[in-house]
């Protein structure tokens, strides 16, 4: 019984974890990455579909990400859709493969997505100190059901707060790497 809470615990953490992960993805470092188009969706013939399912994505150079879409009228559509996300990237087009230069960060630039990405960690701990939370709920529910002794739910609840402090020091690992990311020139 306890062992399912503790397995339950890790999935959902590994869940925040990933989570985390997926918001990194989408702040912009100055450096061509095709994962920054994914909350992109476009309009394919009435369906919201993402850019990577209409087109193919590939790295010209560094800086640079290069869409060239299956069909020539997803062309427009595809700009489109990159002008109104909140990326901030001008898409240029020549033909029918359509560029995205991404411009070199400034430090000031580069200090707000610290931010972003700091807050976006906690938002990630938070989460993980929810799932403790619901955890240890459960152990005293099954102590109040007398399935389990007090003895059992302190340990249960201190091994649940290690699997806690794993994790936590997971994303604190992952907000370090990211950090590093977005100072490097």
């Amino acid at each position: 019984m306890l062992n399912e809470i503790y397995t339950a615990t890790k999935s959902k953490m590994d869940r925040s974890v990933e989570a985390l992960e997926n918001a990194f993805k989408r702040i912009r470092t100055g450096r061509a990455n095709p994962s920054i188009l994914d909350p992109i969706k476009v309009d394919y013939y009435g369906q919201d579909t993402d850019i990577s399912a209409v087109a193919n994505i590939g790295i010209e150079d560094g800086r640079t990400i290069t869409i060239t879409p299956w069909e020539k009228p997803m062309v427009t559509a595809i700009e489109k859709a990159i002008m109104k996300s909140d990326l901030g990237l001008n898409p240029q087009t020549s033909g029918e493969t359509i560029r995205l230069v991404m411009p070199m960060l400034t430090e000031e630039t580069r200090r707000d997505y610290i931010k972003l990405a700091k807050a976006e960690a906690e938002n990630g701990r938070v989460s993980i100190r929810n799932v403790r939370k619901s955890s240890n709920t459960e152990i005293k529910n099954l102590l109040k059901d007398k399935e389990i002794s007090e003895d059992e739910m302190h340990e249960a609840e201190d091994k649940i707060q290690k699997i806690t402090n794993e994790f936590i020091v997971v994303i604190d690992k992952r907000f370090a790497e990211k950090e590093k990311e977005l100072i490097t020139v």
